[in-house]
């Protein structure tokens, strides 16, 4: 076939089974996008208000799926604002292509508009490096048939994560003799086994564990390990706690949940992992956040407990505890081999020198109900964050997907919002992106049409990505939006307060020092939703349940507490507190830092 390189795109990402492509329109792109109207390479265009937006869409798309999707934009800014968006997606280890303009190859380094060209012609792919897996340059067409399945390739085998291809101008309009290659036939068949006899070591301290605990991160989901996590679980005998990513894996309602780890994770969480003998990490990267900053006694005790490390990527094996046997390998298929090496005797085994651990998961669980309970059943007005999540779960089907924003918002949906199946909480765990939410629950609503989602952000958040409400009622894509209002920044906020004593920039205040706010119910019904704004549970309640049941785009504005706002903070975060503060938060820093082990 003679095609342009803009139809070779389109052809590949329409035989590679990619359903969506976002973005916006621009001299540098429209003849890429105009082939998207080509016969046979027909995929439908959601036009976003902003770059970075169409990635964390796609991002989102893949999130609730699997499934990777595209996005496309013009050259020199629109290019430059997907950088959050692919920082976003590398850091969470998510699967997304972007494709860029660029200028025409006989203009590279004249300064042609929007090139960027004082280091070097073009310098704009060298931005992408630091947020992508892999990026390339097109220079000629028929280099696109290769790079298309390279890019694929990279995207979805191993540890996820985006992709970046720049196509000039010309490249785009130019048209040669191709073939499109069969995907198929580019990739690898099946996953990385572990070795046999690091899985035979992990399971003998598996079988001689006393308090065995299981740490879900992420890579359980990439991996869909779900099933053979609870497997393991159950079979061992193993409290199971999870990350930011990996909330999901396992549901929340089995007696062997034992909650979140890290600083804004549970007290329970965080004091079984303490005191577990022997951990299985699958999939997680023991971040400072999951980790509380590597305090010892906090969330691990790494020595006297022995770690076993699950992860696909041999940089992250021993990165930032040191472990008794690491295993590289498929999530999935490591936990299966795990499964395979116990008897029904060592099960039998292990469930007998279980009981009082049993008993000691329920009592911690008990105890983190109490301490949370207060301001989940808080009639207080405002309210409190909590008390709107415990009425969207009375309501959102077991199946719903809740799609997070950063903040206090975040913290308090990990603590206190129960979810029961993977792929139903998608945050931005790692990068933790405002402006992430909003766009990326429309991708998980194309991903999962016949779920109800709901988009779970806080006022701040909310305002970096509020045009793409448009979207969602131009596409009639039926998403809840729950903006928790309490006026500010108010995570940024209580974190000055706790280290400094005082804030600055983080309330949203007139110059008199009143509170200051949009009424976003009205904004949002001047886009064409129906909305609401809730000032009460009651209220909020209703809201929630007309805004559920509408076939079309939705938001429910809870005004919430500025000092009632946010999650628990059970763990530890390293947050260096200022020399010229010298008091009893200094010592408590500095005491902090002793204990953290390192590094």
């Amino acid at each position: 076939m003679k095609l342009t390189g803009g139809q070779i795109i389109a052809k590949a990402l329409k035989n590679y089974k990619v359903p969506y492509v976002a973005g916006i329109p621009g001299h540098g792109c429209w003849t890429l996008l105009d082939a998207f109207l080509e016969e046979g390479s027909e995929i439908p265009f959601i036009q976003v208000m902003h770059e970075q937006s169409a990635v964390h869409l796609a991002d989102g798309y893949y999130r609730a799926s699997g499934v990777p999707m595209a996005a496309v934009t013009s050259v020199g800014p629109g290019a430059a604002n997907t950088i959050i968006g692919l920082g976003t997606a590398y850091a969470d280890s998510t699967s997304v292509i972007l494709f860029t303009g660029a200028p025409a190859t006989h203009m590279r380094g004249h300064g042609v508009m929007q090139e960027l060209d004082r280091f070097h012609s073009n310098d704009f792919p060298r931005v992408t490096e630091g947020v992508t897996k892999r990026h390339w340059e097109a220079n000629r067409v028929e280099e696109l048939p290769f790079i298309m399945h390279r890019a694929f390739n990279a995207m979805m085998t191993g540890r996820r994560g985006p992709v970046h291809v720049e196509v000039p101008m010309d490249v785009q309009a130019e048209a040669i003799e191709v073939q499109i290659h069969d995907l198929e036939r580019r990739m690898p068949i099946g996953n990385l086994r572990a070795d046999a006899v690091a899985i035979e070591a992990a399971a003998q301290l598996l079988r001689g564990a006393e308090r065995p605990v299981i740490v879900a991160g992420g890579g359980a989901i990439t991996a869909e390990a779900w099933a053979e996590l609870r497997q393991l679980a159950e079979a061992v005998g193993a409290a199971v706690v999870t990350t930011w990513n990996g909330k999901g894996a396992f549901p929340e309602d089995h007696r062997l949940f034992a909650g979140s780890v890290g600083q804004t994770g549970t007290t329970s969480g965080n004091a079984l992992a303490a005191n577990a003998d022997v951990v299985l990490s699958v999939g997680c990267r023991f971040t400072d956040w999951s980790a509380s900053s590597y305090r010892k006694g906090a969330s691990f005790s790494f020595p006297p407990a022995k770690l076993i490390h699950i992860d696909i990527d041999p940089q992250e094996i021993g990165k930032n505890y040191p472990t008794e046997v690491g295993i590289v390998a498929d999530a999935k298929l490591a936990l299966q081999d795990l499964l395979h090496s116990f008897s029904p005797a060592d099960v039998e085994a292990m469930a007998d020198n279980r009981a009082s651990y049993f008993a000691e998961i329920e009592q911690q669980k008990q105890e983190w109900e109490r301490i949370i309970s207060a301001r989940r059943e808080s009639n207080d007005s405002p309210m409190t964050s909590q008390r709107p999540l415990a009425e969207l779960r009375k309501v959102l089907p077991r199946d719903g997907i809740v799609v997070v924003g950063s903040g206090n918002t975040q913290g308090a949906v990990k603590q206190s919002f129960p979810v029961y199946e993977p792929r139903t909480y998608l945050t931005s765990g790692s990068f933790s992106s405002m402006g992430w939410a909003v766009p990326a629950s429309l991708g998980a609503k194309l991903a999962q049409p016949d779920r109800k989602v709901v988009c779970i952000v806080g006022d701040g958040d909310f305002m970096q990505s509020l045009p793409e409400i448009a979207v969602a009622v131009m596409h009639n894509i039926p998403v809840v939006f729950l903006v928790q209002n309490n006026m500010g920044y108010m995570s940024i906020r209580g974190g000055q307060r706790k280290i400094m004593g005082r804030h600055i920039g983080s309330e949203f205040n007139l110059k008199n020092g009143e509170p200051y706010t949009p009424h976003f119910a009205e904004v949002a019904r001047n886009f064409g939703l129906k909305s609401w704004r809730a000032e009460t549970p009651e209220q909020v309640a209703e809201a929630l349940k007309e805004a559920l049941a509408s076939d079309g785009p939705t938001l429910v504005e809870a005004m919430t507490s500025r000092d009632a706002a946010g999650p628990f903070v059970p763990g530890w975060w390293d947050f260096p507190v200022p020399a010229y503060i010298q008091d009893e938060r200094q010592e408590e820093y500095q005491e902090g830092r002793v204990l953290e082990q390192h590094l």
